[in-house]
């Protein structure tokens, strides 16, 4: 019997099922604990929750739940409260405290202060056109003058638009843009972002919107340098702000939704492909006209008014900073287009038009001025627009040097003023290299080999033999070219590919050696599809070249002769693999990047092999032997070994010399355009006649500027030698070229004495003791040749052109012709143009080597 008390006790169940049921009503003993602590004792927090059993323990009561929202939103009151307490609010002074970036030489001194953004005038509220002020509320924030500084709706409207494709006012208002645009640091982080929602709060507290509108209109940048409205009035029409129509008012206020896509200037250092002048122009008209209707629609101009502007308000020319006059200006571009696309910590085009950064280069201050020296010496005695307007208007050249062991960028030449020519000619311009692409054929022959014409066409020539350059190829003009497995191959018209030589000349069987130094065509495209177009541009991109837009259609045969256009930087880098023996190292302008004391960026050495030594060495050997013998005579360099390549293209529209040392490597283009920098849709036009030469070569004015750049530029450096190379390969017998039997030595190799291989000339007489003309008539003052006893001209003939149809049925005209000079090749079918010309330009080269008469220019007794 049990002696507990009345509350101790428990209820006795007849069964089992009755006490199941009991439990399941809420009474009845409970399993697994029960209340939580005494009955009588309060709790704080109640939880878990005392009496509740199961899941409804551990759900919150509303109290609970309620009790925690109304801590945490004290909590975030709290916060919001100390924060809005610490931010100050923003003050133009502040903000126009932009600093200058300083770009130094490689030396370490300073090269130019400039790239800060320090044209800024404030103005009052009241100098502040309406106009103004009601296209940029029209255009960038509606409800600024009754809004809190923040408008939820217009960053949904901003959303909408942005996904239908219309027009888009900003879904930030004046006020965060204001906040924004006052603070140097540009950073695209959480926590500036909060210290700006706060700024933004208390600015739209405190401020009168009449103080928040000018400052932002004083504070915003509008691009060209100009920062705040009475700036960019200057900049962009040449009067002040308050003197500015309604017009002129509304594409101002197009500026601010980004300058570099609105001002119909362009803006291609920024973005080449999309901040073009006809695609900026486009869309600033574009929102121009849609911000002056918006006024309307909103009531702040009437529809008569707005008749009154239905005509683009044409801003002026951009005009350049002075300070980058001469080649500083292009140096600097170049310089800050390499850090913005190589710097790891997201640093903008914008970030630095705040200034403060101190930019490192690798630019040689005196190697700058030599090579500029050069060019100037050729466009100051040869080329003459007022004398000659058809044929020596908008002649450019081009030009970088590249230390070989770092790939370090020393020296380019862009243009002759970097405020009037805006176009960096060191970078990519568009001028196809010529014959300078064929040492990346020879070096894909020695490096993937030719492909065994046994297999058949479906397999992938896997079983290669690995080229010689004495190996013999088929020099013939108007070569029948043939698919490694000796079908004819044909274009998508159907048409076969006969490739002509300059000055339809027929070198006969040539080995690779003598056809590089007398710039034959038929044998290197026949060897390129020997071995691969394929093949070749890997050895070209391995070499340092880029596989962009400025590479040619690589399936067709006239790849391996230079239809591509690479840059006359990525050129020398590409040519400086060669001198390295095979090690690429990426060409590089800065070295290193500070703002504010702190390293932002730092260039690390990145080399890797591109070819074996090899290899390389033997391209070097070739390419040497084309300076001591062929084309490249004019570039010989007194006490120094040098290896290069001349090349001229299709319709003399672009010439080049690419050589080297083995410290330095240079390249050399020259071309003309038809129109001058207005014209973005410029086209390459014919240099005969340019210079008051009949053709332009390779071996002409642009190895004349390389000769006398790389002599005062290694002026005082160590004497170093090539490499000698080690046999490589197999003799192979491309092209039709027959090759004898076993037992026999092969002989086919010409002579590599110009005058025993050219045609016969009509005159002068083909006797090579016939004596040249009086130098008078032939010398120019920088004319070597002239003063060398033992021959003259310092080559014979010249580069002929290269295929300009990428689609390989189009124009097929014959690369570089070498020793007989000679014009460009013509048609598909082989004709060719000015062949009198090439043959007694060629010709009469052989008797200027033996008697030293010949001019370095012209064609005719060229040596």
């Amino acid at each position: 019997m049990s002696h507990a008390e009345p509350h101790g006790e428990e209820r006795q169940y007849s069964s089992r099922a009755e006490a199941r049921r009991a439990a399941q009503r809420g009474g009845g003993r409970r399993r697994g604990g029960g209340d939580a602590g005494p009955p009588g004792e309060k709790r704080l927090i109640d939880y878990p929750r005392r009496g509740r059993y199961g899941f409804r323990r551990w759900l919150p009561s509303w109290k609970l739940v309620s009790g925690l929202c109304v801590g945490f939103l004290g909590m975030l009151m709290g916060v919001a409260g100390v924060s809005y307490a610490l931010v100050d609010k923003p003050t133009i002074r502040d903000a126009a405290r932009a600093q200058n970036n300083v770009y130094y030489w490689a030396n370490g001194r300073q090269m130019v202060a400039t790239g800060g953004v320090a044209n800024r005038q404030e103005i009052s509220y009241e100098q502040i056109p309406v106009a103004m002020r009601n296209a940029v509320v029209a255009a960038e924030n509606k409800s600024f003058w009754t809004d809190k500084g923040i408008d939820p709706k217009g960053i949904g409207r901003a959303v909408f638009n942005m996904a239908t494709g219309g027009q888009t006012q900003g879904g930030s208002t004046i006020t965060q843009q204001y906040v924004k645009n006052s603070r140097l640091n540009q950073d695209q982080t959480l926590s500036r972002k909060f210290k700006e929602l706060f700024i933004t709060l208390k600015v739209a507290g405190e401020e009168k919107k009449e103080t928040v509108m000018a400052g932002y209109l004083n504070v915003s940048y509008y691009g060209r340098g100009a920062s705040g409205l009475q700036a960019a009035a200057r900049t962009y029409y040449e009067k002040d702000a308050t003197d500015l129509d309604p017009s002129e008012c509304a594409f101002l206020a197009t500026l601010l939704k980004g300058a570099s896509y609105y001002d119909p200037a362009g803006a291609t250092e920024i973005d080449p492909e999309n901040a073009t002048p006809e695609k900026n122009r486009e869309r600033a008209e574009k929102r121009w006209k849609w911000i002056l209707d918006e006024q309307v629609k909103d009531g702040k101009m009437s529809a008569a008014d707005r008749e009154k502007y239905r005509k683009f308000p044409d801003p002026k020319p951009l005009k350049k900073n002075a300070k980058l006059g001469g080649q500083t200006g292009y140096l600097v571009e170049l310089a800050r287009k390499y850090f913005l696309a190589n710097n790891t910590q997201n640093i903008t085009a914008k970030d630095m038009e705040l200034g403060g950064f101190e930019i490192h280069t690798t630019f040689d201050e005196t190697k700058v001025k030599q090579l500029a020296k050069a060019v100037d010496k050729v466009y100051k005695a040869k080329i003459r627009p007022e004398e000659r307007p058809e044929t020596d208007t908008h002649v450019e050249f081009g030009g970088a040097s590249v230390d070989t062991k770092t790939g370090a960028i020393l020296a380019t030449y862009g243009g002759q003023d970097a405020t009037k020519h805006f176009t960096n000619n060191a970078d990519a311009t568009g001028a196809q290299v010529g014959s300078t692409w064929k040492p990346f054929v020879l070096a894909a022959a020695m490096q993937y080999g030719v492909r065994d014409p046994k297999l058949g066409p479906d397999q992938d020539g896997s079983q290669r033999t690995i080229v010689s350059p004495e190996s013999i190829y088929n020099g013939d003009n108007k070569l029948q070219i043939k698919e490694y497995n000796g079908e004819v191959w044909k274009d998508k018209d159907d048409n076969e590919w006969l490739q002509t030589n300059d000055g339809d000349y027929d070198h006969g069987e040539i080995d690779l050696r003598h056809a590089m130094e007398q710039s034959a065509n038929s044998p290197f495209v026949q060897l390129g599809m020997d071995v691969g177009t394929d093949k070749v541009k890997e050895a070209a991109v391995a070499a340092g070249l880029k596989d962009d837009d400025m590479m040619a259609d690589s399936t067709v045969p006239s790849f391996s002769i230079g239809t591509s256009s690479p840059s006359a930087i990525r050129m020398a880098g590409a040519y400086a693999t060669f001198a390295t023996s095979g090690q690429q190292n990426p060409t590089y302008s800065v070295t290193e990047v500070k703002r504010k004391g702190e390293v932002v960026f730092q260039h690390k050495k990145q080399p890797k092999r591109a070819f074996s030594t090899l290899i390389a060495d033997n391209v070097t050997d070739v390419l040497k032997n084309v300076v001591e013998n062929g084309t490249g005579k004019p570039a010989r360099l007194e006490g120094r070994e040098a290896a290069g390549k001349t090349g001229t293209t299709d319709g003399n529209k672009s010439a080049w010399f690419v050589g080297y040392t083995p410290q330095l490597s240079t390249a050399i283009s020259m071309f003309r355009l038809d129109d001058d920098e207005t014209n973005t849709k410029r086209k390459f036009e014919e240099m005969f006649g340019t210079g008051g030469e009949k053709k332009i070569h390779g071996n002409s004015f642009p190895a004349s500027i390389w000769h006398d750049y790389m002599t005062a530029a290694m002026k005082g450096e160590k004497v170093l030698s090539f490499p000698e190379p080690q046999p490589i390969g197999e003799e192979v017998w491309g092209g039709g070229a027959a090759s004898p039997s076993p037992t026999p030595t092969p002989s086919p190799t010409p002579s590599p004495t110009p005058s025993t291989e050219e045609p016969e000339p009509p005159t002068p007489s083909p006797t090579p003791t016939t004596p040249s003309p009086t130098p008078s008539k032939t010398c120019d003052f920088w004319d070597r040749e002239c003063q060398n006893p033992n021959g003259g001209g310092a080559n014979a003939g010249a580069d002929g052109g290269v295929n300009g149809g990428a689609d390989g049925g189009g124009t097929n005209a014959g690369a570089d012709g070498g020793a007989d000079g000679g014009a460009d090749g013509g048609a598909n079918t082989g004709t060719t143009e000015g062949t009198t010309e090439g043959t007694t330009e060629g010709t009469t080269g052989g008797n200027g080597g033996t008697n030293g008469g010949g001019s370095l220019w012209s064609g005719a007794n060229g040596g």
